[in-house]
């Protein structure tokens, strides 16, 4: 009867009375920064798999700080996740040309990732060849526990969506030895990361698992409200979808986006209608054709176009211009062609600035004979607009 949590609460109930952390404290609800993590670490670099490994993922959590370290010394390339993933997947840690070890030292560090960094996009095609998550527990068979908002398994899911890792990228964790429990299969899921590799102060153990890692993302364990946190897991779901994959979400009624490979309805009709928000110039015109332009609607007060674009950019939706309506909390977005404003429209679905939720839809196509292009450039008479090239 023993679950998840009971590891986890055990873990760190153990830790806090034995005082076996550093800060921050308590450890509850923490990949646990350990004392003697830098010990740990130590073993790191005699693996054969750090090695021949040119390119490494390290959790940005304290007790992998000397790992990270190891890398950057190794002039290998390091790349850590973006915290909770709201700003990416990955950033890469660029140190200062001619960097001394106590500079190294410093872009390991949490406030170094901040400063030394620069985001890897999803085009970048990058191959991860060795990557390092936190644990709270592990077993000696490769079963691993985190702390149990799931971004490790998450993040590695993301990766293999993406191929930047395979089946046979090897995965290790760095813990203290009371973090080594026997774990029940029994509690593994479909999702769970296990391990190869489990450094501690005085182990190195190889798990020899055989359990097949996560082979992608389970979109049927992912929430909307967790979809409208991370903009790069919408991107992937916008690629996953277009390559005809069941990319249902768990809140999400199957039989209005199909199973299976079925496609979903078609976007252009996507709150065409209903959405009030759209200025009196872009409706009820002549059907000519599909339209190659996306209305942004419910903007929230204040933002400045430079948080939208952002957002586009990490979406990888990037418009050809962008007509901006501020004072309206309204944009449109003009894509070369209808495809691609059909492609933005799925994935810009939930898209969230502030506390706010997008409204997000095909513009209606332009009328017959109007040679000044889409109705979204001639926005009505008072309401002022910037039109932007990106």
């Amino acid at each position: 009867g023993v679950s998840k949590q009971d590891i986890r609460q055990q873990i760190w109930d153990y830790m806090e009375s034995q005082n076996l952390a550093d800060f921050p404290r308590p450890v509850h609800h923490r990949i646990p920064n350990f004392k003697e993590a830098s010990r740990a670490a130590e073993h790191f670099p005699r693996l054969q798999a750090f090695k021949v490994a040119r390119t490494i993922k390290v959790n940005p959590d304290a007790p992998q700080t000397n790992a990270r370290f190891f890398v950057l010394d190794s002039k290998k390339t390091l790349l850590v996740p973006t915290p909770r993933l709201r700003m990416g997947l990955f950033n890469k840690i660029t140190p200062p040309p001619g960097a001394t070890k106590d500079i190294l030292r410093k872009c390991a560090t949490s406030q170094g990732v901040r400063s030394y960094s620069t985001p890897v996009g999803l085009d970048s095609r990058v191959l991860v060849d060795l990557v390092v998550v936190g644990s709270v527990a592990v077993s000696e068979k490769g079963w691993r526990i985190g702390k149990g908002e799931g971004y490790a398994d998450l993040e590695y899911a993301m990766m293999v969506s993406m191929g930047a890792v395979s089946q046979g990228t090897p995965v290790v964790t760095i813990v203290h030895d009371c973090q080594v429990v026997d774990i029940p299969e029994a509690l593994l899921e479909d999702h769970d990361l296990t391990v190869d590799y489990i450094l501690t102060p005085t182990r190195v153990i190889a798990t020899g698992c055989e359990r097949p890692k996560p082979t992608g993302i389970i979109w049927s364990k992912i929430s909307s409200e967790v979809m409208g946190k991370i903009p790069i897991l919408r991107s992937l779901r916008c690629r996953e979808r277009q390559a005809g994959r069941d990319v249902t979400l768990q809140d999400e009624p199957r039989h209005l986006l199909g199973t299976g490979s079925q496609q979903p309805p078609p976007l252009s009709t996507v709150r065409r209608h209903q959405d009030p928000q759209q200025p009196e110039s872009c409706s009820g015109q002549g059907e000519d054709g599909p339209s190659n332009t996306v209305f942004i609607g419910n903007l929230p007060r204040g933002t400045r176009v430079s948080e939208l674009k952002r957002a586009l950019q990490e979406l990888g939706t990037v418009p050809q211009r962008l007509t901006w309506q501020g004072p309206q909390r309204r944009a449109f977005l003009h894509y070369e062609a209808p495809i691609s404003a059909q492609q933005a429209v799925s994935c810009l679905q939930g898209l969230r600035l502030g506390a706010a939720t997008l409204k997000v839809a095909l513009a209606r196509p332009q009328r017959a004979g109007d040679v000044t292009g889409s109705c979204a450039e001639e926005p009505c008479p008072d309401r002022p607009s910037a039109v932007s090239d990106l």
